[in-house]
């Protein structure tokens, strides 16, 4: 999942402390922790991170954060990456790290599934992860998130906190692990109509028809301001991206509106993660962090990972769910707290039925 073909990434860029050179395709960079280490020992994580890069403060980011717990809490564990500059980089970095003989292999993004799924049917002996998707190869182990349950309860919240009864949200590319959140958000605002006899309007998105807005480009801030300026001008004053690095444009816009509108967040809490926690109402979480650390500390400890039953994240196991509402929380009314809370425990108990055709299957 990420942007076009040739989009360039920063050259350098620091995470976790870090200083992380963009690495030529299949160059992984040695992380410092392995200096003087033996090779022979350590058990070789190794990430290659589709074009968004490694601090594009989404699910790139996330997965290198579960590769650090990881290491964290195994000190056996030793972890690099290498950052794809264009899309024809994946399988080259990916095959660069099988010729490191790096013990797991860590592709994220669901545009990276073919690359991955080809790498691993040459490299039948070689563990793979992969993050957002599931190419059906016994040596890859899916990590994938059901993030409409938790959408669900953003687009309740965000009909909720609505003034003008509209809010928007938009994407980066039709893809599954896109669409699954404006598909949840549409339905948590249709969820909130029904139960309160409202008429609250979802612009971008047409559940029914798989139609809406998007920005063709997941890093180009200008393009998604563009995009959310003309959700805002149609009258939404709550707006979702689901579009990465270019969603940033939207949050900073937002914050520099005064509150005129307000935004919600995907993947990683905005409030840590973005400089725009004024204008985020809450994030629809996709706990990838966790689900990284427990599978890389699974085949460390020389568990064998495949695709069958691979991990979905869902409310109930902490997949995937909303963030606090931060510098909102006095602004969120307690009842529509409760309700909120509620759908979370509807859902996860299956008294509510969240649906999506992106939605992941094992």
């Amino acid at each position: 999942m990420r942007s076009v073909r040739g989009m360039r990434i920063a050259s350098a860029v620091v995470a976790g402390g870090l200083v992380l050179g963009a690495a030529a395709c299949g160059e992984a960079p040695d992380d410092d922790n392995n200096a003087g280490g033996d090779g022979g020992k350590k058990y070789s994580a190794c990430m290659v991170t589709d074009v968004g890069g490694v601090d594009d403060k989404s699910f790139n980011a996330s997965a290198w954060k579960g590769l650090q717990e990881a290491q964290k809490e195994n000190d056996n564990i030793e972890i690099k990456n290498v950052q794809s500059k264009a899309e024809a980089d994946y399988e080259v970095n990916l095959t660069g790290f099988v010729n490191q003989q790096c013990d797991f292999i860590l592709a994220v993004g669901g545009l990276m599934s073919d690359a991955t799924k080809a790498a691993a049917e040459k490299n039948p002996n070689q563990q793979f992860g992969l993050v957002d998707a599931n190419p059906g190869v016994s040596n890859v182990y899916p990590m994938q998130f059901d993030t409409a349950q938790a959408a669900f309860q953003a687009g309740y919240l965000a009909a909720g906190m609505s003034k003008t009864g509209k809010v928007g949200t938009y994407g980066a590319i039709p893809i599954p692990p896109v669409t699954i959140f404006m598909d949840g958000f549409a339905d948590g605002v249709a969820y909130y109509n029904t139960a309160k006899s409202k008429n609250v309007q979802v612009l971008g998105w047409d559940k029914a028809t798989q139609k809406g807005s998007f920005t063709n480009d997941f890093v180009k801030q200008d393009e998604g301001k563009k995009v959310s300026d003309a959700l805002v001008a149609q009258g939404a004053d709550i707006v979702m991206p689901v579009a990465g690095g270019a969603g940033l444009g939207t949050t900073a816009a937002a914050k520099a509106s005064g509150g005129k509108y307000s935004v919600v967040w995907v993947d990683i809490d905005g409030c840590d993660s973005t400089p725009d926690c004024s204008a985020i109402l809450t994030t629809v979480v996709k706990n990838i962090p966790d689900a990284v650390k427990e599978a890389v500390l699974k085949a460390a400890g020389g568990e064998k990972l495949q695709s069958t039953p691979g991990f979905v994240g869902t409310l109930a196991n902490n997949g995937v769910s909303i963030a606090p509402y931060h510098d909102f929380d006095s602004k969120v009314p307690a009842d529509l707290k409760a309700e909120v809370d509620k759908i979370k425990t509807d859902i996860a108990a299956g008294t509510i039925t969240v649906t999506s055709k992106a939605q992941p299957t094992k």
